[in-house]
C-alpha cells in the first residue's frame, strides 16, 4: 500500500524539446530566401543558355527539337555571319544613342534645375504638360512624326532618330533630375545668389558639379532606351541607314531564316552593349536613382 501510493504520488517528469534559437531561424529564412533567388536566376538564365548555345550551333543541329542540347559540332561560323551583317549597323546604332543621350540628358537637367529649385509662376503648369509626353504611346503619333519630317525635309536614319530620342527623352530626364535636384541643399543655392551668379552661372558652378549621379541614371537610361527601339527605327530608318534593331529584323527574316544559330548570334551581339553598361555601371545606377530618392 505504501509503495503503491509513493509511485502514485511520484512527480511526472517530462522531457521538454528544443525550442528553434532566433539563430536557428535566422539559417532557415537565408537559405529560403537564397533558394528562392537562385530559383529565379535559373527562370532568367535559361533563354539566355538557349540563345548561347544555338549561337555555337550549325546548320543541321540549330533545330527547335534539339534546344536544350549542346552543340555536337561547336562552330564560330554564326557568329562571324553576324557580325558581318550587322556591324554598319552597330556603328549606326552608337551614332544614334550617344549623341541623343546626351542632348537628352543635358536638357532634362536645365529643366529639373529651373523646375526644382528657380520657381516661377505657372512651373508646376509647365511640368505637368512636359510630363505628359512620357504617357503619350509612340504609336499614337507616329504618322503625325512622319509628316512633320517630310515637312522639315530631315534625312531619314541617324539624323531623325537623334531628333526623336531627344525630344521623347526630355520628359523622363526632366523628371529624374527635377527629383534629385530637389534634395540639393538650398543653401548652396542662395550662397550663390548672394554672390551675384545669375541662373546659369549658378548651374554650371554650383549644380552641375553635383549632378554625377543624376547625369549617370539618364544616360544609361536614355542609352538603353534608343538602343533598344525598334518602332522608330523602323519607321523612320531603312536596312541601309538604320540602327542594329532594325538589321536584326532583317537577319532573322531574311535569307537567313533557316539558321537559327546566325538569328542567335546577332540577337547576341545586338544585347551585348546594353548588357555591358549595366555590368560596369550598374552600381552607379542604383546609387544615382537611391541619391534622388530622399529629401534631406
Amino acid at each position: 500500500m505504501t509503495a503503491a501510493t509513493n509511485q502514485l504520488a511520484a512527480p511526472r517528469t517530462t522531457v521538454s524539446r528544443p525550442r528553434p534559437t532566433s539563430k536557428s531561424r535566422y539559417t532557415l529564412g537565408r537559405t529560403l530566401k537564397y533558394a528562392a533567388l537562385i530559383f529565379f536566376l535559373v527562370v532568367v538564365l535559361i533563354p539566355v543558355y538557349v540563345l548561347l548555345v544555338t549561337s555555337f550551333k550549325g546548320t543541321g543541329d540549330a533545330d527547335p527539337s534539339r534546344a536544350w542540347a549542346l552543340p555536337q559540332i561547336w562552330t564560330l561560323d554564326n557568329w562571324a555571319t553576324a557580325w558581318t551583317a550587322l556591324a554598319p549597323s552597330i556603328l549606326r546604332s552608337v551614332a544614334v544613342v550617344v549623341p541623343s543621350a546626351i542632348i537628352a540628358a543635358f536638357l532634362g537637367s536645365l529643366n529639373g534645375f529651373v523646375l526644382a529649385r528657380w520657381s516661377f509662376r505657372g512651373a508646376n503648369i509647365v511640368f505637368t504638360v512636359i510630363l505628359f509626353g512620357m504617357f503619350i504611346p509612340y504609336q499614337a503619333v507616329m504618322i503625325p512624326l512622319n509628316q512633320l519630317v517630310l515637312d522639315l525635309g530631315i534625312p531619314t536614319g541617324v539624323p531623325t532618330l537623334i531628333l526623336l530620342h531627344v525630344v521623347y527623352g526630355i520628359p523622363i530626364t526632366t523628371l529624374i533630375f527635377r527629383n534629385y535636384y530637389a534634395t540639393v541643399p538650398h543653401e548652396l543655392i542662395e550662397a550663390g545668389r548672394v554672390d551675384g551668379a545669375g541662373m546659369l552661372r549658378t548651374y554650371w558652378s554650383i549644380v552641375l558639379p553635383l549632378s554625377i549621379p543624376g547625369f549617370v541614371v539618364v544616360l544609361i537610361w536614355q542609352f538603353t532606351s534608343a538602343w533598344n527601339d525598334f518602332l522608330f527605327a523602323v519607321f523612320f530608318s531603312s536596312s541601309q541607314n538604320g540602327p542594329v534593331t532594325v538589321a536584326l529584323n532583317n537577319l532573322a527574316n531574311g535569307a537567313l531564316l533557316q539558321n537559327y544559330g546566325v538569328s542567335m548570334a546577332g540577337a547576341l551581339f545586338a544585347s551585348l552593349p546594353t548588357l555591358l553598361v549595366y555590368i560596369v555601371l550598374g552600381k552607379y545606377f542604383v546609387g544615382g536613382l537611391m541619391s534622388g530618392s530622399v529629401k534631406g
